[in-house]
């Protein structure tokens, strides 16, 4: 079927920066549009939603007001540079909605939002063809780069979207004292509904003002009702007849009267279906409401040879680790020993659990990771003491110089990194995790630091049980995606420490001995490589498997076993460029085994979907067994 929505409704305003007021016509017919474009990103991101692609509909369904104001001072004047920047990456559906209400993409499309191979991925990434006119990155990156684009366009006012949430990371504070020193004619509308994921700013930073932040930066300043429509048609155009940098800090609900999410955390990700069927049926949209009751969220059964159907949410299982050890102590040398930084991710890292539980030690502290890892660094300064910290594996990216820091005090600090690799990341390229051995970042000579990323969740809580009292800089990772339990070869779990097993920092467990070669690898690619090798050696073909958990110690014995095989292959979802195959090569070359070698990595930008990404980065079980193959080929040829 068509898009079940009348946008044939929607006309475009074209506004002089120079003019005060709206007239009647102009005001009526932007009142229209605000109501067409929130219902639009409602039902669309709705659809997302129940297919389980996530989706992010608030904040888009927040700036709708100040965004077509904008859209018409570009459309009006050449005065204002024609681009909608948003530092808030997430909200990119009203990117989306723009792009097709403007012709540069069919309705349609939306109905595929976030889904595989339809260019609509989670966050913002350059495409001219469908009408995206810039790569956002995460939160709060956008705004030092807007600020190149105005010094490289002084005769022109250059507007960026902003959020309380993309205030709190430290880049923006930089970007706000660099735009005030050059005097640069850049607009920053802020929409501060004092939500982000894990809550409201005004509880978890107490202290945090926008207004009061801003302006100590040196910007003008202007604070109003986001929804009292007459005066932010007054205030956005005052900001764009004023030379240099302004600041319109919108305050407002977060999605404002939308049933179930307004003013709550809940708005920040996507709309559920019956909340957004509740106010479509409001708004008066009853083919919208009958097309989002038809969408059904695709069945997807991913089945691997030596792997057990039953799965585990790594990343969420973290914190319930964490309490059991924790569980073990009084409350005062819980208090004493421990501290738990959050930094607006609890629920996606397992913290919450912690929050729950033992809130003595816990701390919800915002957006803002570089300030988080040091603190949590300070508190494990000293002997005995360890500070525990959490965010996605894309967001280490942002840390390292903080990493070095806590190095060099030989702090104590146990870190999971989740969402490491691709699988699962619907938010698509810049929220891969795929850039995690920056972590490893010491000098080699005493390094203590350590990368774990375990395969199962048996040998998850068996690794984080084993080096939760260990000194320095722990770094354990997870995936976004559930992964199954890794089988021996009699059907039972390898990692079960009830079957004896231990968890041995450096060690590599050996899960199939093999004589024709070795595939290495680790995480949520282990399963999907045991795939491949239990199949091949079942056709008589006696490839071995290597599970590196430890992914920057070698272990020399194991090296020595694979090395003396006629063929090494490494296969992980990190950088094709940065990733273990790199290190794995090197460190064979360095001890004189040459064995024929090659390494499979993320090397491609995503597609978008979800459990796709995989296969796209041609890293499935097929992919693995042809890459065997070619290796086993060249050993015959060779011959």
């Amino acid at each position: 079927m068509g898009f079940p929505i009348d946008v044939s409704r929607y006309q475009p305003l074209k506004l002089d920066p120079t003019q005060e007021h709206l007239t009647e016509a102009q005001k009526q017919r932007w009142l229209s549009n605000v109501q067409l474009l929130r219902d639009t990103i409602v039902f669309y991101t709705a659809i997302a939603g129940i297919k389980g692609l996530a989706g992010h509909t608030g904040g888009a369904f927040n700036i709708v007001p100040e965004l077509l104001l904008a859209d018409g001072f570009m459309r009006g004047s050449g005065s204002v540079y024609p681009v909608l920047f948003d530092e808030a990456g997430h909200r990119v559906a009203i990117q989306y909605a723009m792009a097709a209400f403007n012709g540069e993409m069919p309705f349609e499309k939306l109905l595929h939002y976030r889904e595989y191979d339809s260019g609509l991925y989670g966050h913002p990434e350059l495409d001219p063809h469908l009408g995206v006119r810039f790569s956002s990155g995460r939160l709060g990156h956008l705004w030092p780069f807007v600020n190149g684009v105005a010094r490289a366009h002084p005769d022109q006012a250059v507007v960026i979207f902003g959020s309380d949430g993309s205030q709190q990371e430290g880049n923006d504070a930089e970007a706000a004292r660099f735009a005030v020193a050059r005097g640069l004619n850049i607009k920053v509308l802020v929409d501060d509904n004092d939500v982000t994921i894990a809550g409201h700013p005004s509880q978890y930073l107490s202290g945090f003002d926008l207004e009061k932040t801003l302006g100590g930066h040196g910007l003008r300043t202007d604070v109003g009702d986001g929804e009292d429509l007459d005066s932010l048609y007054t205030r956005v155009q005052r900001a764009l007849a004023v030379n240099g940098p302004v600041a319109l800090i919108n305050k407002r609900k977060m999605a404002p009267g939308v049933p179930v999410i307004e003013g709550s955390p809940k708005g920040h990700d996507v709309i559920s279906a019956d909340a957004a069927i509740q106010y479509l049926e409001q708004r008066n949209q009853p083919d919208a409401v009958t097309y989002l009751k038809s969408v059904t969220k695709p069945k997807v059964s991913i089945s691997l040879v030596g792997s057990s159907k039953e799965v585990s949410r790594n990343r969420d299982e973290f914190g319930k680790i964490i309490c059991g050890l924790l569980d073990k102590m009084s409350p005062e040398e819980r208090r004493q020993k421990v501290v738990v930084i959050d930094s607006d991710l609890e629920g996606s890292c397992g913290l919450h659990h912690i929050r729950k539980q033992f809130p003595e030690v816990y701390i919800p502290s915002g957006v803002m990771e570089r300030g988080n890892f040091s603190a949590a660094a300070g508190f494990g300064f000293e002997k005995g003491r360890q500070g525990i910290f959490a965010t996605f594996s894309a967001f280490l990216e942002m840390v390292v110089s903080e990493i070095t820091m806590a190095r060099l005090n030989k702090s104590n600090v146990l870190a999971h990194f989740s969402h490491a690799g691709v699988d699962g990341i619907a938010d698509n390229t810049c929220h891969y995790g795929i850039n995690i051995f920056f972590a490893g970042n010491g000098l080699a000579s005493g390094d203590n630091t350590r990368l774990y990323f375990p395969a199962d969740g048996h040998q998850f809580k068996a690794a984080i049980e084993t080096v939760f009292n260990h000194p320095g800089l722990r770094f354990v990772f997870s995936t976004r995606s559930e992964v199954p339990y890794i089988l021996k070869e009699d059907d039972t779990p390898f990692f079960d420490s009830k079957n004896g097993y231990q968890f041995v920092p450096g060690k590599d467990d050996i899960i199939r001995e093999g004589t024709a070669g070795y595939v290495v690898s680790f995480g949520e690619m282990l399963s999907r490589c045991l795939d491949t090798v239990d199949r091949m050696r079942a056709d008589g073909m006696d490839v071995g498997l290597v599970n590196k958990a430890t992914l920057n110690v070698v272990d020399e014995a194991t090296l020595a076993q694979v090395g003396g095989t006629p063929f090494v292959l490494v296969v992980e979802t990190q950088n094709f460029n940065t990733g273990l195959g790199c290190r794995y090569g090197t460190w064979l070359l360095e001890r004189g085994f040459a064995p024929r070698f090659a390494h499979m990595g993320t090397a491609r930008a995503g597609n978008g979907g979800l459990h796709e990404h995989i296969g796209y980065q041609h890293l499935g079980p097929e992919h693995i067994k042809d890459k065997i193959q070619s290796l086993m080929e060249r050993e015959v040829s060779m011959a």
